[in-house]
């Protein structure tokens, strides 16, 4: 890890989280914030001041696009964290002179995920079934879910790019993908009025059927992936931390921090499997294909 010097932009949940497990790390974390917390007001300040060679966005998704800019203005040429999705809407971005983008889909480096992987490797695929799912009511217990940025329109809230790290795995393990369908919406239960349940069917490079569930709504809180290959069924556990093979539980357990602090030594690096920009305009691109096959209802295809 080369990185000494942080700068975290955007201290709602998230970005009070990225700057912890930073400064976890040893690193020196001054923050930005446009409400009282953050060390500075704006980017600019803090890059001239605290001189970072590692910066962190993890404002509202409808502000990452400025957000990046701004930074850029600044003439800041070190590596860069954005949280997910990169965008809310898959405009190609300018040239950045950065040194690196990373986008925040930490779940590649949550230890069942990985175990997952290492198992699938080399195998043909048939089936694979995603789900995630949990009330929205419980993300932040002491705000109202309604005013939060999940549940905001403007905000880039909804399932699709809230939940998009079923998109980003997917892709990373069965990409690309050659057509999508699409069904669910906003059902009223959780007086918002974004997305709060989503069904994908996707037809992928190394899988043929792929279906993925996501929603705002699960009481118990879900994250597993169930696949078929020729002769085992293997099930991913992420909330339970298991990795079942033909009903054979290892139990893999993970720390709540951990794949945040190997997420961030992997972007500083540069090393894989950190998500990387062009990988993260792919799921964007995925989410606008998904959000024109609910609209239409039909089959949509890159």
């Amino acid at each position: 890890m080369t990185s000494t010097k942080a700068v975290v932009v955007g201290l709602g949940s998230i970005g009070t989280r990225h700057a912890r497990v930073l400064r976890q790390l040893g690193l020196q974390v001054a923050t930005v914030s446009r409400r009282e917390g953050g060390d500075y007001g704006s980017i600019a300040q803090a890059v001239a001041t605290a001189d970072p060679d590692y910066v962190v966005i993890a404002t509202e998704t409808a502000r990452h696009a400025d957000n990046l800019q701004e930074l850029a203005q600044t003439g800041f040429d070190g590596k860069v964290l954005v949280e997910k999705p990169l965008f809310a809407t898959p405009a190609p971005p300018p040239k950045y002179p950065f040194a690196r983008v990373s986008v925040g889909y930490n779940l590649r480096f949550h230890p069942v995920m990985t175990a997952l992987a290492d198992t699938l490797r080399g195998r043909d695929v048939i089936t694979v079934g995603a789900y995630v799912g949990q009330d929205i009511r419980d993300w932040r217990p002491d705000r109202d879910h309604r005013t939060t940025a999940s549940a905001t329109a403007d905000a880039g809230g909804g399932v699709l790019r809230d939940l998009s790290h079923e998109l980003d795995y997917l892709l990373w393990l069965f990409g690309p993908w050659h057509r999508v369908a699409a069904l669910g919406g906003a059902s009223g239960a959780r007086d918002i009025d974004v997305e709060d349940h989503l069904d994908l069917l996707l037809d992928m490079q190394r899988a043929p059927s792929v279906h993925v569930h996501m929603d705002y709504l699960d009481r118990q809180g879900v994250r597993r992936i169930r696949v078929n290959v020729d002769d085992d069924t293997i099930e991913a556990d992420l909330v339970g931390g298991r990795l079942t093979v033909n009903g054979k539980a290892t139990e893999i357990p993970c720390e709540r921090d951990q794949t945040y602090r190997d997420m961030h030594v992997a972007a500083m690096r540069g090393a894989s499997p950190a998500c990387s920009l062009p990988e993260a305009l792919g799921v964007m691109h995925l989410i606008d294909a998904s959000e024109r096959a609910l609209r239409s209802k039909t089959w949509v295809s890159p």
